[in-house]
Order: C-alpha cells, then sequence, then structure tokens
C-alpha cells in the first residue's frame, strides 16, 4: 500500500520560515518524481516544486528564490524548505508521487499570517 505521510506544516508570521517533509512507503522511491503541490482558499490545486528522480527542479514562478526542494533516496523522504513566506502563501500543500501513477498525501494546512 502506498504512503505518503505529510508531518509539519503549522503558522508562521510574514518573512518566516517552515520546512515540511513527505515520507513515503510503498513505492520504489528513488525512481519516482516528487512534487508539492498546494490549494489555497478558493483556488485550483497548483504545481509548487517539483525533483525528478535525477535531482532535476521546477519552482512554480510564485516561489522561485524563496522556496527549495529536495530529496533522501536513503529515507524515502521529499523535503519542502519555505523562505521569507508571505500571506499568499497559505494553502494545504501536498506532497505527490508520479512515475505512471499519481499517489498523494492527505495535506498539511500552512498558515501565514501576522
Amino acid at each position: 500500500q502506498v504512503q505518503l505521510v505529510e508531518p509539519g506544516g503549522g503558522s508562521v508570521q510574514p518573512g518566516g520560515s517552515l520546512g515540511l517533509s513527505c515520507a513515503t512507503s510503498g513505492i520504489i522511491f528513488n525512481v519516482y518524481t516528487m512534487a508539492w503541490y498546494r490549494q489555497g482558499p478558493g483556488k485550483q490545486r497548483e504545481l509548487v516544486a517539483r525533483i525528478t528522480s535525477g535531482g532535476s527542479t521546477t519552482f512554480a514562478d510564485s516561489v522561485k528564490g524563496r522556496f527549495t526542494i529536495s530529496r533522501d533516496n536513503a529515507k524515502n523522504t521529499v523535503y519542502l524548505q519555505m523562505n521569507s513566506l508571505k500571506p499568499e502563501d497559505t494553502a494545504v500543500y501536498y506532497c505527490n508521487a508520479r512515475l505512471i501513477y499519481d499517489h498523494w498525501g492527505q495535506g498539511t494546512q500552512v498558515t501565514v499570517s501576522s
């Protein structure tokens, strides 16, 4: 059974930092493309960042220079480090694993507010 577990999330003030992690099981992690998506209030789910099995990364324009994505194949875990957070980063963040099919985590709330 495939599982993507995202502890973390929380509330932070604008300008602050927060790190997310996504621990996976039931997949051959090192061949999967891993990604983080988010869905803000009243918005569609959007791609935040992606990292391929080879380590190539892609970022949404809105987070470039502020967010980083990384993976630890030994721990079957993908990370999202978010710096210089803005109120518009408030959303539920979802971990995604893709090879042929998509697998999703349950989502974790990130709130950026003063």
